[in-house]
């Protein structure tokens, strides 16, 4: 395994792969995005435990949906199960994906924790609880200053695992190797990661504002808001679809990657 580095505009072309992936098989990846979602959201409401155990899973479920993009790509409909892909490689691997998941969750609750002292959990309840703050919450300092201190601390925590599910399950790296070599990647190719970036927000910001030239054409004020969530959905499919492209360029393997482990 190498590293690949690529110029910045692949972040345009790793957007379009989703895209077209996503067209190959939109009911099954939506489906599976909308299952994923409701995982995380059952696990949540666990009390104590059950934010913990979501996070210590989603390394695990996001190396799922990248194994049904590359389902999609090869021409096969992603079933159901492959989002337990990287849970059911074998005695090795499932222990390498929980030690994973276990990282990132105590990585998150440090980070959410932080912020929950420098406000008093204000800007941690707004985030958990998936609630639009009040306006007197967003102009408050505290407030502020515990959201850039969650995101300053949960930004290079994200690099460590966006390409270390995939190493730990295809390349078959121990955790560390694998977080190692996910934010060495990252940064070698930190400028398609931007772009990439970039052009999904522009693409959310761009929905919501066709969104809300509708409603207003149509004399509908409510229907941006009925419209809002499936549509924010539907991009967050396609994105989720284009992260596997992002993992594909940044390597270079003497074998093929792995078909997912499929009944």
């Amino acid at each position: 395994m190498r590293l690949h580095l690529v110029p910045a505009r692949t972040g345009v072309t790793w957007v379009k792969l989703g895209i077209q992936t996503y067209a190959k098989q939109p009911l099954a990846l939506t489906g599976l995005f909308f299952m994923f979602m409701a995982l995380m959201s059952v696990a949540t409401m666990v009390p104590l435990i059950g934010l913990p155990i979501a996070m210590a899973v989603l390394p695990a479920i996001t190396l799922g949906l990248m194994a049904a993009t590359l389902e999609a790509t090869q021409g096969r409909f992603p079933m159901p199960l492959i989002l337990l892909t990287g849970l059911r490689g074998g005695p090795v691997k499932l222990r390498a994906m929980l030690s994973l998941g276990a990282m990132y969750a105590a990585g998150f609750m440090c980070a959410m924790g932080l912020s929950y002292l420098v406000d008093g959990g204000g800007f941690a309840n707004m985030y958990l609880g998936g609630r639009v703050p009040e306006k007197d919450m967003m102009e408050s300092s505290a407030f502020m200053a515990a959201m850039w201190t969650f995101i300053g601390l949960h930004l290079p925590l994200s690099l460590l695992f966006w390409h270390a599910p995939a190493l730990v399950y295809w390349h078959e790296l121990t955790p560390l190797k694998a977080m190692f070599f996910s934010i060495v990647a990252c940064l070698r190719n930190f400028w398609a990661l931007t772009v990439f970036a970039l052009v999904w927000m522009a693409i959310m910001v761009m929905m919501v504002l066709v969104l809300t030239f509708l409603s207003s054409l149509l004399g509908s004020p409510s229907l941006a808001g009925t419209l809002l969530f499936p549509g924010l959905m539907l991009v967050a499919s396609m994105f989720f679809t284009s992260l596997y492209f992002t993992f594909r360029d940044s390597f270079e393997s003497d074998t093929p990657t792995q078909e997912p482990n499929t009944p």
